[in-house]
């Protein structure tokens, strides 16, 4: 059974100035680093603000090609502080095709593989289909396996689903039948200012509960980073993102969480947790593989 491992969530307020959001982040990791954390989440799309409350043409050049300048910025750091450090950002992958991605650095510096959300809302102010590609489910002609991926890192084996993602059973689901001890689900989520009084506090639970249950049913670990703070968009009320990062043992209790302002946090995880929760409470030995094949269905009328 693995060693234990201590991981960091990075919850950040985003600027206009990509230069120094990247900065910041440096710094929160390096933070994260001297309280004994050896994997490092940021959050969702984590170098620019969130640039998909409109759908405008000349957003897409936020975007930069995996490995780019960015990611190379935190391999260097990853292997300079022997960090797993998860790179949420806006990718460039081909002419007309970008990914909404997140790239995995090992603790050598090494990038060791890309996941690109599968998972894209359209809804108003997250006007996500316009910018991103969703993810592929085979296998590409470099024979890297796409759509839902692990990866052994030197400290745990992770999986990486984002933010709309964490939506979806299915996703976790798949990403802890192959091996993940934790997933984590970098984010950028908040309310329409126009409906916190009413809706507000239902919406984070409603989130945090979600993901809890992922834990449970999976007997996994979840870490969850989001961002926080107001974000203009000309013409509407922007967008209040509501921050509540978190991160869930496998019986699903909240281990550590932030507010709303910016955090880092800083949580154990013992895999040994695992081995007793799936003990206990055997949900994957009782899956009843040979009877869920309506899954695959859109509906069933």
């Amino acid at each position: 059974m693995s060693k234990s491992f201590t991981i960091g969530l990075v919850q950040e307020a985003i600027s206009d100035d990509v230069a120094s959001n990247v900065d910041r982040a440096e710094q929160r990791i390096r933070e994260a680093a001297k309280r004994g954390a050896q994997i490092v989440c940021l959050q969702e799309l984590f170098n620019a603000p969130y640039f998909c409350k409109s759908q405008k043409h000349e957003r897409f050049d936020l975007a930069e090609s995996i490995p780019g300048p960015t990611v190379e910025r935190m391999q260097e750091m990853a292997k300079e502080l022997e960090l797993v450090i998860i790179v949420p950002i806006f990718e460039r992958q081909a002419a007309g095709v970008y990914r909404n991605s997140a790239a995995v650095i090992d603790a050598d510096g090494s990038l060791m593989g890309v996941y690109h959300k599968m998972h894209i809302p359209d809804d108003p102010l997250f006007n996500e289909k316009f910018y991103f590609t969703p993810g592929d489910s085979h296998r590409s002609n470099s024979d890297e396996a796409n759509g839902f991926r692990v990866w052994k890192t030197r400290y745990a084996t992770i999986g990486v689903l984002i933010c709309w993602d964490q939506w979806y059973p299915e996703a976790a689901r798949i990403t802890s039948l192959m091996g993940a001890q934790i997933i984590f689900y970098p984010t950028a989520i908040g309310w329409h200012p126009s409906e916190k009084a009413e809706h507000g506090e239902a919406q984070v639970e409603a989130w945090r509960t979600a993901q809890r249950a992922h834990a449970i049913a999976n007997g996994v670990f979840i870490a969850s980073p989001n961002r926080v703070g107001h974000e203009d968009e000309p013409g509407t009320d922007g967008l209040e993102f509501f921050g509540h990062s978190f991160v869930s043992d496998p019986f699903g209790r909240v281990i550590a969480e932030a507010g709303t302002e910016p955090a880092l946090l800083v949580a154990k995880c013992d895999p040994a947790l695992i081995e007793t929760t799936r003990r206990n409470w055997p949900f994957l030995r009782d899956r009843r593989i040979d009877a869920y094949g309506q899954i695959l269905n859109r509906y069933i009328g």
